[in-house]
Formats: structure tokens, C-alpha cells, sequence
């Protein structure tokens, strides 16, 4: 699993023409999902990244009960080392990497964070505004 993580003064996912997720003064995660991962690994990224101090004055999500935009990202797992056409094959299949997308959501829930999500499978415009910028990029492969 990979996460970009970024802190954002404000972050949003639009969906033909909706705003279906939107947030303030928290985080912006893209999450992309590999062939390796499970749940336990999707717990592990969460609270991983729930407890980052990477907000001012060294705070995390938990502490400062900021909220966090999850927006699903295969093209993390892009292959770019031959020619010019990315190979996704490293990226697990819409039906395994959609349950662990929600699992990741839902570990975020359980530890009392305040999460929106994008759509899965859906065309999205993310916007975001950064603060810092501070962006982390976390792999639990390696």
C-alpha cells in the first residue's frame, strides 16, 4: 500500500459536478493499493497515517482531531522505468483494491478520525491547497 499524504488548508473531490468530499485544515491522502496488501496492512497505514506530526507545532490528525480526505489512486503503483507508457500491472484490480480502500477508510473511523472520501472508480477533480507544503509519501513495501 502507498499513501502521499499532504497537509492542505483546504482539499476537495468533485464527481460530475458534485462535491462529494470535502475538507479544512487537515490532510489529503492518495492511497493506491498493490496485489500484497490485507486489511491488516490497510490498518497499519491508517494508523500510521492518523498519527503522523506532520501538522503545526507537531501535531497529528489524532491530536488535533483534523480531518482527512481518502481519494483512491492506482496510478501510485505505476511502472514508468520502460518507454513512455506506464505499465499498472503492480496495481491490484478494482475488486481487491476496493475492499482495502474502505478497510483504510474504516480503520481512519474506528480511531475517531473525521474522514471523506472520494468515489471509487469515478472520474474525480481533486483540488487541493497545500500548507507548507509538507507532503510524506509512505509504502508499507519496503
Amino acid at each position: 500500500m502507498r499513501a502521499v499524504v499532504q497537509t492542505v488548508s483546504r482539499a476537495s473531490v468533485t464527481v460530475d459536478g458534485e462535491v462529494i468530499g470535502s475538507i479544512t485544515d487537515g490532510l489529503l491522502v492518495l492511497l493506491g493499493v498493490t496485489h500484497a496488501d490485507t486489511p491488516a496492512i490497510a490498518d497499519t497505514m491508517a494508523r500510521k497515517v492518523h498519527e503522523l506530526r506532520i501538522l503545526d507545532d507537531e501535531e497529528s490528525a489524532a491530536t488535533a482531531g483534523a480531518p482527512i480526505l481518502v481519494v483512491s489512486q492506482f496510478t501510485l503503483y505505476a511502472d514508468t522505468r520502460k518507454g513512455r507508457r506506464p505499465s499498472w500491472t503492480a496495481a491490484a484490480l478494482a475488486e481487491v483494491a476496493e475492499p482495502l480502500v474502505l478497510s483504510f477508510v474504516e480503520a481512519l473511523r474506528r480511531r475517531g478520525a473525521q474522514v471523506q472520501t472520494g468515489r471509487f472508480r469515478a472520474h474525480m477533480l481533486v483540488e487541493s491547497v497545500n500548507v507548507g507544503p509538507r507532503t510524506l509519501i509512505l509504502s508499507s513495501d519496503g
